[in-house]
């Protein structure tokens, strides 16, 4: 969240330095029981009395707690520390944005609840004196020249408070970090902080921006929601054929994100997506395209991810996917761009992958799933895709308890087919072109022996 003008004016930042105390007290009271604990456990078990697996084993885990202990301390030390810089950053630079503030209403500015400054010392004349201003020649450029002078007043206190939330976000930073165990030490990861850092300075700098080799561009976009319920409907719609769909949703929270590398011919690309929550929909329709029908209902937790690798007309993928929950639906369709059928039920847990290649627009692949749960699907696909590929395929599956499906897919991109046609038929006109230059030249040189 980002700090506003009222936030930094109304803070009370006192609480902080309580609080690095009560940390600072805890972080002594871990050292005191690791000392405690080596004494008293790893000390007494170890005299040589006990030998044999399970005592190595007691022991390897003693280890791991008194390490964590003394992780305990060091944690719990760096915030109390990272409390008191914060305490001194934050009191140092709401003082500033006070100050400014203060400045500015001595010089008869007044500063609203949003930190926007505005000049009231014509407030301050007489009856008299504001009729004579008003017919001054000079009262315009006075009144220009005032609020001139009230936009610098704001713009100065909005860059004093944009330094606050800086810090504020610095802290966050440097406390998340100190309290986050990404080593597999002591207990392995996700114990306490044995590498916490408690300078502000240096635990609260932002992430590196990440480095890339010359010549590649990327791009790339996410985006968060949740939780959050919804529900639409809409139709029948004569005149574009659909006869009507409706879909509702209960959402616990969704996070997808997408980004690619380009280098020339060469690009990396890839998506993932995950979601929490329940879902239904339903949708039907006849147009000069074709008729369609599908329902559907999920309940649980879904995550995917994929990616490509393309070299010019070269290219795989390859995507990874999961599910946790129950599901049901139907499909049918023909029309145009291709028929497709499939019908499916499941409850318990899916974790299916899928890979291939594409050369010239023309790609071939698998897919794999296995189950655990109970659960059938059956589905055959031969049309256009929101990708715009046409897409030919088929798979199955069935689980009672355990089991799995398996399938096939084949991908035919016309667009890229055109454009590998396009490059390729120039590659001949330039190959044919530079045998020609070859030929003329032999020719020229063979004429200028006779």
């Amino acid at each position: 969240m980002t700090l506003n003008y009222q936030d930094v004016m109304t803070a009370d930042l006192s609480s902080l330095t309580d609080v690095s105390a009560a940390w600072k007290k805890m972080g002594e009271r871990f050292g005191e029981l690791k000392t405690a604990y080596e004494t008293n456990v790893q000390g007494v078990l170890g005299n040589g009395n006990w030998q044999g697996l399970a005592y190595g084993a007691q022991q390897q885990y003693a280890s791991a707690t008194a390490f964590e202990y003394g992780a305990a301390k060091k944690e719990a030390l760096a915030v109390a520390s990272l409390l008191t810089d914060a305490h001194t950053e934050l009191t140092r630079l709401q003082k500033a944005v006070k100050d400014l503030v203060h400045d500015a209403e001595k010089k008869d500015y007044k500063v609203d609840s949003s930190g926007k400054a505005t000049y009231v010392g014509y407030d301050n004349l007489s009856e008299q004196e504001k009729y004579a201003l008003h017919h001054d020649p000079d009262y315009p450029r006075l009144q220009a020249d005032a609020r001139e002078k009230a936009q610098g007043w704001t713009d100065e206190i909005a860059k004093a408070v944009k330094a606050v939330d800086e810090a504020d976000q610095s802290v966050k930073r440097a406390l998340t970090r100190a309290t986050s165990d990404g080593s597999t030490d002591g207990i392995g990861i996700g114990g306490f902080n044995a590498q916490a850092e408690g300078d502000l300075a240096k635990a609260g700098k932002p992430e590196p921006k990440a480095t890339k080799p010359d010549g590649w561009v990327a791009e790339g976009e996410s985006d968060a929601s949740g939780p959050g319920t919804g529900t639409s409907a809409t139709g029948p719609d004569a005149a574009a054929g659909k006869l009507a769909e409706a879909e509702a949703h209960a959402d616990l929270g969704r996070a997808s994100a997408e980004g690619s590398l380009t280098n020339g011919p060469m690009k990396l690309a890839g998506e993932a997506e995950a979601y929490v929550g329940a879902k239904a929909s339903a949708a039907g329709g006849i147009t000069n395209e074709g008729i369609r029908g599908e329902a559907g209902a999920f309940a649980g937790a879904e995550a995917s991810a994929k990616g490509t690798a393309d070299a010019g007309p070269v290219g795989v993928y390859g995507r990874a996917e999961t599910k946790a929950g129950a599901e049901a639906g139907i499909n049918a369709g023909v029309g145009l761009e291709g028929v497709q059928a499939g019908a499916e039920a499941f409850a318990g847990a899916k974790a299916g992958a899928g890979g291939g290649a594409d050369i010239g627009g023309i790609g071939a692949g698998a897919t794999v799933e296995g189950w655990a749960g109970i659960g059938a699907e059956a589905e055959a696909t031969f049309g256009k895709g929101a990708d715009g590929k046409w897409h030919i395929g088929a798979k199955t599956g069935v689980a009672v308890g355990l089991g799995g499906e398996v399938g096939f897919e084949v991908t035919v991109d016309p667009g890229k087919i055109a454009d590998t046609a396009g490059d390729a038929a120039n590659a001949i006109g330039d190959a044919a072109g530079a045998v020609g230059d070859a030929a003329g030249a032999f020719g020229s040189a063979v004429g200028g022996l006779f």
